[in-house]
């Protein structure tokens, strides 16, 4: 642990793309992205059409400072594609909530959204962090999808036990914020990083 007199540098001027899928956990992603945003990282904001139903875009605009990706086609900000210009600067990709549907599209190929788009363009370090009701992560598809993406290199950083939104106790539950926030430390300390 630093010192406040050595500060930590890990995250100072990293790129860091945190795609946010649609669930219930998306909440905590807004603190996760306020932390990353204090350590002095850029960070980029990918959400889902469902995602902006959870938690809405001015969110994380605020505390990024950055506009919001939600669209495969934009405006014109990025001439090349969102998807592409934004895989090419950062130095890693998070994804929290990671939710079934999108879990299983990543696992497969799937290139729908600008999230599953971004996913399939990046060529960087991948964390992802399950959330979904304890049935949905105990099913064999599910975690077929996740041993598939662990094959092609993905990090999990969870899920955790405890209540769920379901109104039930069990494992499906997002990783806290704080624990995201030192698998993308770990990772970006990493000498490949």
């Amino acid at each position: 642990m630093n010192s406040p007199s050595q500060p930590d540098h890990t995250l100072q001027g990293c790129e860091i793309i945190v795609g946010v899928s649609g669930g219930i956990a998306a909440y905590k992603t807004a603190d996760l992205v306020s932390k990353l945003a204090q350590a002095g990282a850029g960070v980029e904001v990918v959400m889902t059409d469902a995602a902006t139903h959870f938690v809405g875009a001015a969110t994380f605009q605020a505390l990024t400072g950055r506009r919001v990706a939600t669209k495969v086609l934009s405006d014109g900000e990025y001439p090349l594609g969102a998807h592409v210009e934004l895989a090419a600067k950062a130095k890693i990709l998070c994804v929290a909530p990671a939710t079934a549907d999108y879990m299983a599209k990543a696992a497969h190929g799937h290139a729908d959204d600008l999230l599953t788009t971004l996913t399939l363009a990046y060529t960087g370090t991948i964390l992802m962090a399950p959330a979904m009701n304890v049935d949905m992560w105990s099913k064999p598809a599910v975690q077929r999808n996740r041993q598939a993406l662990e094959a092609d290199g993905v990090q999990f950083v969870g899920p955790g036990s405890g209540w769920l939104s379901c109104r039930r106790e069990g494992t499906g539950r997002m990783a806290e914020p704080k624990e995201i926030f030192a698998a993308i430390k770990a990772l970006l300390a990493e000498p490949d990083a």
